[in-house]
């Protein structure tokens, strides 16, 4: 069952990430038609445009279409840490020290795995500032734990400033 949750949490973790403009803000002809307008339904009519007919994927590997590839990607959404769907796992496991879901939440922060053990070890020591209340939320977990990594020198660079 816990596999199955964790699989779940993993899946709506990642299926909320998204870049920001891959190819450039302009890239592709869904772009080019749709100039101008906002809106669900026309960013969602232009990303199909882009993606169904290959135009952004040639655009960036060409350099037409109005797609560079020479600018960062960035990230303006939320959180790619999600644990609401396995607080509960999530508690637990940091009360004991290690488990599955302790391990998921590494890789989704991203945790190397020479630095694992610090992690598990660390939101042990502090479970009481993680969840300081049956009623915590995961928002709240998730910031008291980045408050928590931050102030572990080893910890501290998988925080961004």
């Amino acid at each position: 069952m816990k596999k199955i949750v964790l699989t779940a949490a993993l899946v709506a973790a990642s299926s909320s990430v998204m870049a920001a403009a891959p190819g450039g803000p302009s890239c592709g002809w869904g772009n080019m038609l749709f100039e101008g307008q906002a809106g669900t339904p026309t960013h969602v009519v232009a990303y199909t445009t882009n993606g169904t007919s290959g135009n952004a994927t040639f655009g960036m590997t060409s350099g037409t279409n109005g797609c560079q590839t020479s600018a960062p990607l960035t990230y303006r959404g939320d959180k790619m840490i999600n644990v609401a769907y396995m607080m509960d796992e999530l508690s637990e496991d940091m009360a004991r020290g290690n488990g599955e879901a302790l391990n998921a939440v590494a890789v989704m922060i991203g945790i190397e795995q020479e630095d694992r053990a610090r992690f598990a070890s660390i939101t042990h020591e502090n479970f009481n500032q993680i969840f300081p209340s049956a009623d915590v939320t995961a928002d709240q977990v998730v910031n008291n734990l980045a408050v928590v990594m931050n102030n572990d020198e080893q910890l501290s660079k998988y925080i961004a400033s």
